[in-house]
């Protein structure tokens, strides 16, 4: 079961990448550089990181839109060799590892992430449908409070805490 928690006064919730701290999200429009390898987005590059396959990965990195890179690797003729499975702690060491970049490679974002300050991030996945990863990596809004994991944006105020050291 999903964890919950209680609303706070002091929250930044964001779903698309238009609206306010559209940035946290993976699908924003801030490439990065790993390991020589240039991604349009962090969100491919983390894709690209469940495979070894260089063909899989490059069908993920040459996608011009995040989103269509999420479902390139999401084909049921590559989930066979997937050899990082979703939402374990490989999954959250990658997306860690992304974020990081993401962050020492746009330096505006590092500010814009200290000027959060001490809120909670809720990536929120309210308007989605399934429960599957949305409850992993977001929350939903319920009465009183968020449900889900929030992997996310746990990883974000992670990331927070180690700016402001």
């Amino acid at each position: 079961m999903p964890d919950f928690f209680p609303a706070a006064s002091d929250e930044i919730a964001f779903t698309k990448v238009k609206l306010p701290y559209g940035w946290l999200g993976n699908m924003s429009d801030h490439p990065i550089s790993h390991k020589g390898v240039r991604w349009k987005t962090s969100e491919a590059l983390f894709q690209a990181m469940r495979y070894e396959d260089a063909e899989v990965r490059e069908k993920i990195r040459n996608e011009p839109s995040p989103f269509n890179a999420k479902l390139i690797a999401k084909k049921k003729e590559f989930v066979g060799l997937r050899v990082v499975e979703a939402m374990s702690e490989a999954d959250l060491a990658n997306m860690r590892l992304c974020i990081s970049l993401k962050l020492a490679q746009h330096e505006l974002l590092s500010r814009k992430l200290i000027q959060t300050g001490k809120a909670n991030i809720i990536e929120d996945s309210s308007s989605r449908r399934g429960k599957g990863s949305r409850l992993f990596w977001g929350a939903m809004r319920v009465e009183g409070g968020w449900e889900g994991e929030n992997w996310l944006g746990r990883i974000w105020m992670e990331m927070r805490s180690k700016l402001n050291m």
